[in-house]
């Protein structure tokens, strides 16, 4: 009975979705609470499910589910309570991937961390998605792999049992006793985990981390197709295709606004990129440094996820270590990288360097031809052998229009792959696929990269690619106008509150072509001791927020995010990107991101609004 009156209502839903619900790549940080991500969006929803409510206006004011449609969204939310609520499980219960792959790899991560055994069985034919060398040997992963005839002879297995059932309809999962997770695939769309019993509930938090930096949840347009198979709705979804030309128009799109000459790699967001350069330099350097230790060399207080993520790949391989890089403030990069670079040859290791150019939030740029030199510079070990060259791997999201790797290029002649998150400038807020590019000396280490990528199921989907098609090509315009309304920004901004501090690219860094359109924003305090002085700044940053949010909400968006279309984006680092960032290396900062289209003068108005307040 229930699940006809779940059916019926997930008809009149998908007649009312808000548009927002399938467009945005970010939501409202002011309307989010992080601790209780999805499940303070499910409590409201299910007022209107009880209720019968439906309506459009009803479904706009509900909470934001995840700050990222990458983490998670109102329709992955939907479609995993759904099937929760028909398989008489709790809705936490039910995780949606992209990926056919990551939730895999999700169990064995998390398992591997519990020593405890895992047991894969799966009917019908061989996944050849999972490659059992690489995931034992690169990832560091142990586990069986066996066919099952019926999901009825499941024997009992002193560890976890996953079950990969043959694809069949969406919304029923067939459980057994001695089953731990059941993980259903759906070809494009991606798949459907199925926790089972509560003595497994305990690794719900370290599977919904690795969709939150591995790979992505089941994207909005995929979640919508399978609702609709669930109420028995053909699917008329035309926008993927055409696949090819979008594919072609895409690659070649990076190319040319890269200057590079190898074949792009698109995957399905900025860090499920990352993840594959990661493991395919891991990989690499397994093959070609074998018994070397590995250095992933990161500045502590980039971008959470990156810092993250990095961390996440080192705390599962005994032979890889983190390294702090300081970039920002006054610590210089180049120093920073000739320091580490220098203890790490004396050990004979394998370096990898991650950093942004420019910095978040700080957007400092490095002088280039000394980050260059450090970067080419022949260094021996402590026997006096020759030292592993580094490879640099370059996270540009704020500068995508720069060209470090093409040929004669600042970088063409180091190791260097680039990277960019695609939510960013590249789609301009309509998708979160992410591109790598490397120069003429990473071939090797770009087939690494292509086969981890693939490994992982996280290549981008047609529809990503479709959106990547129609944004690449106006992206330098872009980046060109909404540089040009933050420099205007900036500028009054110095005006009317001299005393703040703003990091904000050089007028001779612009002419140089960085010309990002984020700045990061000091407020001026007050206080008798360092503690009232943060206090009060702090304060500030929320009420200068709270006041451009709610005087132009049509485009001022308290959100994370950066590059988008339209209107402003604010944000405080340490409360959003920087979240899983150690609290000594957080910025309590205001950060601002400019679009090329946007009502520059109101926001002067507002802007002097708040400094009236405070002065």
């Amino acid at each position: 009975m229930e699940g006809n009156s779940i059916k019926n209502y997930l008809e009149t839903l998908i007649e009312n979705i808000p548009t927002a619900w399938l467009d945005l790549t970010t939501h409202r940080l002011d309307i989010y609470n992080e601790s209780l991500a999805k499940a303070e969006f499910l409590e409201q929803f299910e007022v209107l499910f009880n209720t019968k409510n439906s309506e459009t206006k009803a479904l706009q004011k509900l909470p934001t589910a995840y700050d990222y449609i990458r983490l998670g969204h109102p329709l992955s939310c939907v479609l995993e309570w759904s099937i929760a609520k028909l398989n008489t499980l709790k809705s936490e219960n039910v995780i949606s991937f992209s990926s056919q792959t990551m939730p895999i790899l999700a169990i064995l991560r998390t398992n591997a961390f519990a020593d405890k055994k895992t047991q894969i069985l799966y009917s019908g034919t061989h996944p050849s998605f999972l490659d059992t060398d690489v995931l034992t040997r690169v990832y560091g992963y142990q586990f069986e792999l066996k066919q099952l005839e019926s999901s009825t002879a499941i024997p009992p297995f002193d560890g976890s049992t996953v079950f990969i059932a043959a694809q069949q309809e969406l919304s029923l999962f067939e459980f057994h006793k001695n089953c731990d997770f059941i993980i259903h695939n759906y070809g494009e769309l991606g798949s459907i985990l199925a926790i089972n019993g509560a003595h497994n509930e305990a690794a719900i938090s370290a599977i919904q981390h690795v969709r939150r930096r591995e790979t992505i949840a089941m994207t909005p347009a995929h979640s919508l197709t399978a609702l609709k198979r669930i109420v028995g709705q053909a699917d008329l979804d035309t926008e993927t295709t055409d696949c090819k030309a979008n594919k072609t128009l895409v690659l070649d799109a990076i190319q040319k606004i890269t200057g590079t000459s190898t074949t792009p790699l698109v995957g399905s967001s900025g860090l499920s990129i990352q993840y594959a350069i990661m493991m395919g330099l891991v990989h690499d350097a397994l093959d070609t440094h074998p018994g070397k230790p590995i250095k992933i060399v990161v500045p502590p207080n980039c971008y959470g996820g990156t810092n993250d993520q990095a961390r996440r790949v080192a705390a599962c391989l005994k032979n890889v270590e983190v390294v702090d890089l300081l970039v920002d403030g006054e610590n210089d990069m180049v120093q920073s990288i000739e320091h580490v670079l220098e203890a790490i040859a004396t050990e004979d290791a394998v370096p990898f360097i991650i950093a942004e150019i420019p910095t978040n939030p700080r957007v400092e740029v490095p002088d280039l031809l000394k980050l260059k030199a450090v970067l080419s510079a022949t260094r021996n070990t402590e026997s006096g052998k020759k030292a592993i060259d580094p490879v640099f791997i370059l996270d540009q999201t704020f500068c995508p229009n720069v060209r470090f790797l093409g040929r004669d290029e600042i970088l063409s002649s180091v190791r260097t792959i680039s990277y960019v998150s695609g939510s960013k400038f590249p789609s301009g807020g309509k998708c979160t696929a992410g591109y790598c590019v490397g120069n003429h000396k990473t071939n090797a280490l770009m087939k690494k990269i292509a086969q981890h990528l693939e490994i992982c199921d996280n290549q981008a989907t047609a529809l990503q690619m479709k959106r990547l098609a129609k944004q690449l090509p106006s992206m330098n315009q872009r980046i060109k106008a909404a540089y040009l309304n933050t420099r205007a920004f900036v500028s009054y901004i110095q005006e009317t509150l001299p005393e703040a501090i703003i990091n904000f690219v050089s007028e001779a860094l612009a002419n140089q072509g960085f010309t990002p359109s984020v700045f990061s924003l000091d407020l001026p305090t007050k206080g008798a001791t360092a503690e009232k002085r943060e206090e009060y700044k702090r304060r500030l940053n929320h009420q200068l927020i709270q006041l451009m949010i709610t005087e132009i909400p049509n485009e001022s968006k308290y959100c994370v995010s950066y590059g988008q279309l339209n209107g402003v984006y604010w944000t405080i680092p340490a409360t959003s990107t920087q979240g899983t960032t150690k609290e000594g290396d957080k910025d309590y900062i205001a950060r601002v991101a400019l679009s090329p289209n946007m009502d520059l003068e109101l926001h002067k108005k507002i802007f002097s609004a708040f400094v009236a307040t405070i002065s």
